[in-house]
Parts: structure tokens; C-alpha cells; sequence
């Protein structure tokens, strides 16, 4: 199936997909394995190689870390941490249902951005399933706060992003990007954009555990006038569009792509689940959808009807 524009019907990968490198916080080698799955199914993640090996449902209620990258943990003490780029390759690209099998505690950094996992989801294929996609239409705006940082969602035809971001540095400063996220738009203007972190805070993350595993081929690096990165930047305004590569991943923890705009000044990863959380509670603020076959139309489908596992959206009333 094309790339250029979502499918009607659920999607999953059309073989497996191997990856291996370092977890950028942990800095240990690890290898991932993403696995087709069935309709319904969502993302689950399959953590092996340690005392706290288990599921972990792909949900934002699984979310218990936003310090520097989303970790999500499962009943049985199984965690996984830096998903936010996987997960934002897979809903970026239109790839609804998947198992993910990890032997340790962090997902591999790659280079820092989502596009390896984009070019091994293009060279792996897409396999269109037999039931619908299933949306989480937004149908009134809500809100939230954190500190300093703003979120917004709106009624919208589509997945639209509007994130802005300032940074007191003049090599960011203020930048904005306002995007429909299709496949197309995700690969061209986000998925390359890659992780970024300031020198002034190396010692103390080192010291903390974290970043043991960043480097100038996977973070993008910030001194005190000037990129380190010899080659520079992928984008004038990589920081932002990474940023909104990150969103792109929180928000596929909703369990179904969303409906809707999400205008967001100064975004993080909190901020990010913090409006999950705010939308799950505001139940009138959406509903779910499928989409109807052979057209860009939408229903809406009794909510009744939505299974009881992993099928359904992680908002229908019978996974509150």
C-alpha cells in the first residue's frame, strides 16, 4: 500500500522488523523486534532479558517516567523507556496494530530520530487488514497547563499539529511548525529531526545515569555559541520538529489515531500525557469513529460495540 495517505482499514507490518543499537540514557546494547499483528490489537510491548521481563500495554496510562523521554511499565514491574521515537514512527506511518519484543530496558536511540525505524517500515512493507481504522474524534477543545507550558485540542478533520517552542538561546529561540501529519508530511518533514541536549548539562546527567549512551551521531549537540555536530542540522528548525516528532509518539499511546489539533506552546513529554489524561476524563470532549470503506468519510460507531482487550481505542468506556 502507498505511504502518501492513510488507509481506511487497520494496518500492521507485513514481516518482521530487527533493529539493535544503544539506549541513549542507559547506554547499553539492545536488541528490538517488531512483530505484524492482529486488527484490534494496538501496540504491545514484550520486554525479555531481565527479572522484570512482561507485557506492557501500549497505553498512556501505562506512562509512570516523562523525565527526558516517556517510560511505560506494565503490571508485572516490566519497563521500557525511550518509546516516544518508535511510537511515533509507527502512528507517523500509518501502522495501527503491533508487537514489540525489546531484551532490555530502553528502545535503541539509533540516530536520534524516527527515520530508521521509517526506512525499516518501508523496507518491511504494510499489510492492510480487514477491519476498519478507528479514530478518537475530538469533538469540543480542551485544555492544559504546566507551568509554562500550554496545551490545546480542537475539533479537526484530520491530525493536525501546532507546536511552538522558546528557548533563551539564540541557536533556538522561538520556533513553530504547523503540519497535517499524513505519512508523506511525517517521513519529509518530521521523521528526520533528532533528539537534542546543551553541553552545559552533560556532568549532571552523567551523574544522574542519564544520557550515558548520547553522542554526536545520535544527539543533536548545543555549546555555548555553536551546533557541535559537524555536519549541522537536518532542518533551520530541527528542535521544533523534533518536538513534534515526540508528540506524534505520546499521542499514539491514545490506543487509536485522534481527530483533531493540537496547538501546544513550549511542549513536553508531561504535557503531552497530561492531555491524555485530561481528554479521557472529559468524555464528552470526543467519540470514537471507524472510518468507512473506499471513502474518507466517517461514522460513528456505537461504543457498545467495541471489544473488551486491546481491540479498542484506550479511551472506550470499557477500558475506564
Amino acid at each position: 500500500m502507498s505511504f502518501r495517505s492513510y488507509s481506511n482499514r487497520q494496518t500492521t507490518l507485513e514481516r518482521d522488523i530487527v533493529l539493535k543499537g544503544a539506549g541513549v540514557h542507559s547506554g547499553a546494547e539492545v536488541s528490538l523486534i517488531l512483530h505484524p499483528a492482529e486488527a484490534n490489537s494496538g501496540y504491545n510491548f514484550y520486554v525479555s532479558g531481565g527479572k522484570n521481563a512482561g507485557h506492557i500495554p501500549g497505553d498512556f496510562r501505562s506512562v509512570t517516567n516523562l523525565t527526558l523521554c516517556t517510560v511505560i511499565s506494565g503490571a508485572g514491574g516490566a519497563s521500557v523507556a525511550t518509546v516516544e521515537h518508535l511510537l511515533s514512527a509507527l502512528r507517523g506511518m500509518g501502522i495501527d496494530n503491533a508487537d514489540i519484543e525489546v531484551d532490555g530496558n530502553e528502545l535503541p536511540i539509533l540516530d536520534g530520530s524516527a527515520e530508521p525505524f521509517v526506512a525499516a517500515i518501508e523496507e518491511a512493507g504494510v499489510r492492510e487488514l480487514d477491519e476498519a481504522r478507528r479514530y478518537i474524534k475530538i469533538l469540543r477543545p480542551v485544555a492544559v497547563t504546566d507551568g509554562g507550558s500550554i496545551g490545546e485540542i480542537f475539533p479537526y478533520d484530520g491530525f493536525r499539529l501546532d507546536i511552538e517552542i522558546d528557548f533563551p538561546t539564540p541557536l533556538i529561540g522561538r520556533q513553530r511548525i504547523d503540519l497535517d501529519v499524513t505519512p508523506a508530511s511525517f517521513k519529509k518533514h518530521l521523521s528526520r529531526a533528532r533528539t537534542f541536549g546543551f553541553m552545559k548539562d552533560v556532568k549532571q546527567l552523567w551523574a544522574a545515569g542519564r544520557a550515558l549512551g548520547s553522542s554526536l551521531e545520535n544527539t543533536v549537540a548545543i555549546g555555548e555559541d555553536r551546533i557541535l555536530n559537524p555536519e549541522g542540522l537536518r532542518y533551520p528548525d530541527e528542535f521544533v520538529r523534533h518536538k513534534t516528532l515526540d508528540a506524534v509518539g505520546d499521542f499514539a499511546l491514545a490506543g487509536a489515531a485522534i481527530l483533531g489539533l493540537y496547538r501546544s506552546k513550549r511542549p513536553s513529554h508531561k504535557l503531552n500525557s497530561l492531555m491524555l489524561h485530561a481528554l479521557y476524563e472529559n468524555r464528552d470532549a470526543w467519540t470514537v469513529v471507524e472510518a468507512a470503506d473506499k471513502t474518507r468519510r466517517h461514522y460513528v460507531s456505537p461504543r457498545a460495540d467495541f471489544g473488551i482487550a486491546f481491540a479498542t481505542p484506550n479511551f472506550a468506556p470499557e477500558n475506564a
